[in-house]
């Protein structure tokens, strides 16, 4: 079963970039080597995000319960095929 698109959503990645931007301005160490000139915490998340990197799962769920635990890696991946067939 199959629980939602297989990309991540705008609400997804706002959420992913928000939670992970709080964690990096608490001092949580970087995953990725960043540009000297990248000092805001919401920009060294989207470059996270971007590379892949980020060990984050999203759960989604359906209204009878049931829910699909979705590694945001493969989501990334998806999302990146479905715009290269869209051109």
């Amino acid at each position: 079963m199959k629980v939602g698109p297989p990309w991540l959503t705008r609400f997804e990645k706002s959420r992913i970039l928000s939670a992970r931007a709080l964690q990096i301005t608490l001092g949580a160490p970087i995953l990725i080597d960043i540009p000297p000139e990248v000092r805001d915490p919401v920009a060294v998340a989207r470059l996270e995000l971007d590379s892949g990197i980020l060990p984050i799962t999203i759960r989604r769920r359906l209204p009878d319960g049931a829910y699909q635990d979705i590694p945001v890696k493969f989501l990334m991946e998806q999302g990146t095929e479905e715009k290269i067939e869209e051109k």
